[in-house]
This record gives C-alpha cells, structure tokens and sequence, in this order.
C-alpha cells in the first residue's frame, strides 16, 4: 500500500479481515467480453478497451465483482467463500475522476440467502460508520426477485418481463417500458425479408440476413450490438407490441411500485399489496420477510432502512436484493451492492453458486470526511 491510497484504507482492510472476508488481488487489465455481456452495453461507452497481441478484447478493471468470481472459478476455490477487495477501478464518469478506488466484499457460495443479504448490508453500513463515525447513514432497499414475481404474478409474457426486469433500477427506462406497455407504440414497417424473418421469428436467419448487411456497410459488429443482439431486439419489439395489459393489473403494477416504507413494515406492506390485487408472491415474499428479519438482528436502526418497490440498480446480473447506502447529503449513494445468483453459472462455473455483495466508492467518502 502507497501514498495513493485513501487514508482510512488500512482500517477497512483490518475490518474486512475481522469480518473474515480474505483479500484478494486480481489484475488491472481484464477480458471485456464478460462486462459488457453482464453488465450490458452501454457500459461500453464508459470503460477503457484495448485489445490483446492476438486480438482479444481487454479493459481496464471497471469494478470488481466479475473480476473477484472469474478468479474465484479460474482456482477452482471452494464455498462458501468471502473475499474482500481495496483497489482501483478505471471508468468514465460525470462527476470525479476516471480512475477511483473501490473497497467491498463479495460473499460467495452460502446457501443461507437472507444470513448473508444482512451480513453484506450490516458489513456495508459497519464500513461507513468506521469511515464517517457520527453521520447519519440511510439504506435504500430494493428486490428483483420481488419485482419479477409481481410481473410474473400479473400474467405478462416472458418478453415483457425481461424488459421490465431490464429497466428496472432506472426510473427514465422503467417509465418508458411501462408507457409502451399502456400504450405500445407503432413502428414504420419492415422491409423485406426482415419483416417475415421477425413475423416468424427466425432468430438465426434473421441474424444472419443482418450480418450481411453489415458487412456490406462496412460496420464491425465489434463496434455496437452484434447481429445477433439487433436479431433478438426486433424480434421482441415485435411480440411486445401484440400485448395489451388490463387495467387493473396496470394499476395493480403501479400500485407495487409506489410502496415505500421503513423495512420493519416492508413484508405487512408487500402482502397487504399481493392480497388486495389478489396475487400470489411465494417464495420471493417468504424470502424476503427472512431477509428483513436477519438484517433487524445487525442492530441496524430501524427508520434508517426503507423498502422502496421501485429501487434497482440497473445491471443485468442481479437477482434478488439490490440496495445503496447515502450519508447526510443523500446526493450520491457511497456504497452498493445485492444478489447475483446466477453471475458465476453465466462466467462459467461448473455449478451455481450464490453470491451476493458491495462495494463502496472511497472517493466520495474522502470527500465527506475532508468536510469534516
């Protein structure tokens, strides 16, 4: 450790270890592919790629948690597990700067979901009070699994529940999507054989057909969406647009997405919700009243976590509990993180293995204290 680390590091390395969460190094330099598949392509904008002397594609580490579970897979490490990272990321931003340190802990392998979604929210919230000691912290909860059993719950086909499960964790998209829904929009018509490929649904084909094309152009898949992904867009635009939502379920939807309480009133809430639009929530509401309960036996103060229906965090591999952490100015979250069960299956695990986890960005938290 250097003088460009943040003051406080060495003390959150020494929580981390009293917490039994092993350090763990993993390189700057990083494959691309696996960030811009899971976490999308927009990130692509935002990350600094280059390419390897056989071409492959590479980034500088633009966070931490793919990097932790490939080198988790690639030791082949056994479960359950628990690192802890303090390192730098390297991504384009609004605010601050390019290249930023990071500080978190990924919980890997444990079975016990809602033990470890409170020990990553209480670790999370330990990290900051030692950081900021006597500032007010809120959490802000949210839960995919939650969402989607509402979706799912409401009867909408499996291509607008991706959809809505894709925008949600941002307001503007989420908006958009439930506006379409409402109201699904009409699109200039489709030149052929386009438009019988996507009447068909000829996935393969479809791509194939737009590959030539682009190829003809002059355009380098490598340089946006793959013929394979404007393939599967068209072909769910166009099964999007034959859906229409009643609208009691319509109001049913946008009821759950007005829920917004402290956590202790979070379950009543959600199963008031699911008995009123006669719903059934299952698993996802039985899971989530245990999480709630394990997160109360940290000593988290009870107002300073709220359950909000609409609140995600806009990547793809979360599945279940998503949440950030603000201090006094609740401008900018400093820490966040949730459940990613199917992230190392999709890296290429041999086997699912849960994992959930945050991180924190130390930058601001050294703004906040140099306030002090």
């Amino acid at each position: 450790m250097n003088a460009r680390y943040p003051a406080i590091a060495s003390d959150i390395l020494k929580l981390f270890a009293a917490r039994g969460a092993d350090a763990v190094d993993v390189p700057v330099l990083q494959p691309a592919d696996p960030f811009l598949d899971m976490a999308g392509e927009d990130l692509r904008r935002r990350i600094f790629l280059t390419e390897s002397e056989t071409g492959a594609s590479l980034c500088l580490r633009p966070e931490f948690t793919i990097p932790v579970c490939l080198d988790h897979i690639h030791t082949q490490s056994g479960t359950p597990r628990r690192y802890s990272y303090l390192g730098e990321v390297f991504r384009q931003r609004r605010e601050g700067g390019n290249e930023f340190f990071q500080a978190g802990v990924e919980d890997l392998g444990d079975t016990n979901t809602a033990a470890a979604d409170a020990r990553s929210v209480a670790d999370a919230h330990a990290l900051l009070s030692l950081c900021l000691p006597g500032q007010d912290l809120t959490v802000t909860l949210g839960d995919q699994a939650i969402f989607e059993a509402v979706l799912a719950a409401l009867g909408l086909p499996r291509g607008w529940r991706m959809r809505l499960a894709r925008a949600f964790g941002s307001a503007e998209l989420l908006a958009a999507a439930l506006g379409d829904l409402a109201a699904p929009t009409r699109t200039s018509a489709l030149t052929e054989p386009v438009a019988s490929l996507v009447a068909d649904g000829d996935r393969d084909a479809l791509a194939a057909h737009i590959a030539i094309g682009m190829e003809q152009a002059g355009l380098s898949p490598s340089a946006g969406r793959t013929p394979n992904d404007i393939a599967r867009r068209l072909i769910e635009k166009a099964e999007l647009r034959s859906v229409r939502l009643s609208s009691d379920a319509f109001e049913a939807l946008e009821r759950f997405l007005a829920i917004d309480v402290v956590l202790d009133k979070a379950p009543a809430a959600l199963k008031e919700f699911a008995t009123g639009a006669g719903l059934t929530l299952g698993a996802a509401l039985d899971n989530f009243a245990a999480r709630a309960k394990a997160i109360s036996g940290h000593g988290l103060t009870a107002g300073s976590v709220r359950y909000d229906a609409a609140f995600g965090r806009p990547l793809d591999y979360y599945t279940g509990l998503v949440f950030e952490i603000f201090g006094p100015d609740a401008e900018r979250p400093l820490a966040g993180g949730g459940r990613y069960d199917r992230l190392l299956t999709l890296l290429g695990a041999g086997k699912p293995i849960p994992g959930v986890g945050f991180s924190v960005w130390l930058d601001r938290i050294e703004a906040l204290r140099e306030v002090d």
